[in-house]
């Protein structure tokens, strides 16, 4: 009865910022589904592969930091639509990945560059662009949050606009794999990337600055502003003053949140990329054979995303602060990712049991996630949440990168060796325990919750 009193509009903007996200995780998934088939035809190693996976997510750690203060500037509607326009034109050049390395090598000849293939330079190009564009959606999906709902319904509201990511990975393998066999894998590229375009439309029909948005009611937009006392007056406004980079990294707050990016975004993205290529090389699985259980493994993330970002309500409303409750629920959530541990000991008798576990360890990932995120909205005002995204997306990004590059190097030195499930079993390892550290150094930066004051 009070919902329908105060309104719905401010969840009709959170399934815009789910579809986005969906599209987002689709376009950047199709790559590693079809590794095992690109990897065959161009032959690739595991090294190759680890690059262009390395040069989007160096890309995407590096725009990440200017990202945030771009949108900031832009403001969220004209900010997230260029971010979208950018990244699907990038997931579509894939496509023509073998023409735009040809056009390139001349430039990396010329440079010295002499030992990457055309193939490989060509997706790294067509990756570092998809980074780029990609990069926006966070940092404008989190301001579009702190812009439309108050500080106790931030984290339900980023759990369901993340689990996009799950509904994306979950997607992408019942899709992109038969796509390609039907089609070819240029086209799975094409038409992946084709969706953006439409969710674009939607977005300048349905989203304006709550000041401005015509179909927020007078009581839903006051609920909006209900925790308006605890941010400056200013803060409700659009942002206009601009904060330098060097004072956020002034303050313990945007340490915690950068170190727990770098700790665990890598794990994501260690799973959303090289899951198809452990399948193979593990268990001789490939093409269509992937499908079920990737999809399986990614609707359990679905759980996590949703549930985690719920989670902390149950200590909020026990009588802790927002940061708090939230900090109390990720020490429960750091403790999940150990259940990883086992994947590579029940792996053995089958594939079901590492896709399970594995599948528990992303969900507990994505209830992170959806935390993680909203300690910033928690203790930064309005008009820095985005660029302290932007830092600390920078960081998981290169978290990213030294998981992509590690397990690389691992993978072909232990293939070599004979036994390339060491290395897959030192990278489960990291992924388990990553979570903890995390959580630890957080909590000893920011033992209590203290807004940040700009």
């Amino acid at each position: 009865m009070i919902q329908e009193k105060i309104g719905k509009y401010r969840w009709t903007i959170c399934a815009l910022l789910f579809f986005a996200t969906t599209i987002n995780y689709l376009d950047r998934q199709v790559l590693s589904l079809l590794q095992p088939l690109l990897a065959d035809e161009f032959g690739w190693t595991n090294t190759d592969y680890a690059n262009i996976t390395a040069v989007f997510q160096f890309s995407y750690a590096i725009s990440m930091l200017f990202a945030g203060r771009l949108i900031d500037k832009l403001g969220t509607k004209t900010g997230f639509a260029l971010a979208l326009i950018i990244w699907s034109i990038a997931a579509i050049l894939h496509a023509y990945a073998e023409g735009i390395g040809a056009l390139m090598l001349p430039l990396t000849t010329w440079l010295g560059i002499t030992t990457v293939s055309v193939s490989v330079l060509g997706f790294m190009v067509s990756r570092a662009l998809l980074g780029f564009g990609e990069s926006g959606n966070f940092p404008a999906a989190i301001k579009a949050t702190a812009e439309y709902f108050p500080k106790k319904e931030r984290s339900f509201a980023t759990g369901i606009f993340n689990s996009g990511s799950n509904v994306g990975a979950i997607l992408a393998p019942l899709t992109v794999p038969w796509i390609a066999y039907q089609y070819g894998w240029q086209f799975a590229f094409w038409a992946i990337g084709a969706f953006g375009f439409v969710w674009l439309i939607f977005w300048f029909l349905f989203y304006e600055l709550p000041s401005k948005q015509k179909r927020l009611s007078v009581a839903e937009r006051a609920y909006i502003e209900s925790d308006v006392d605890e941010i400056t007056k200013e803060d409700t406004l659009p942002a206009t003053e601009k904060v330098a980079w060097f004072k956020l990294l002034g303050y313990k707050q945007t340490w915690s949140f950068v170190f727990g990016k770098f700790m665990t975004d890598g794990v994501w993205w260690f799973f959303l990329f090289w899951l198809p290529a452990y399948l193979k090389a593990q268990y001789g699985l490939t093409g269509t054979d992937i499908m079920l259980p990737i999809a399986v493994l990614y609707t359990m993330t679905m759980f996590g995303s949703i549930g985690g970002g719920y989670f902390p309500t149950y200590f909020i409303n026990k009588g802790y602060k927002p940061y708090d409750g939230r900090m109390k629920a990720m020490l429960i959530i750091a403790l999940i990712p150990l259940v990883v541990l086992l994947a590579p000991v029940l792996g053995v008798y089958s594939v079901w049991f590492p896709v399970i576990l594995i599948g528990i360890g992303a969900s507990a990932h994505q209830a992170w996630s959806a935390n993680i995120f909203t300690t910033v909205s928690d203790m930064f005002p309005k008009k820095t949440v985005a660029s302290v995204i932007g830092i600390g997306g920078m960081a998981g990004g290169l978290g990213g990168v030294f998981m992509s590059k590690l397990g690389g190097y691992l993978f072909d030195h232990y293939k070599a060796l004979g036994h390339i499930e060491t290395g897959y079993t030192i990278m489960f390892t990291i992924c388990a325990l990553a979570y903890i550290v995390a959580w630890s150094v957080m909590k000893a930066l920011v033992p209590k919750m203290k807004a940040v004051e700009i």
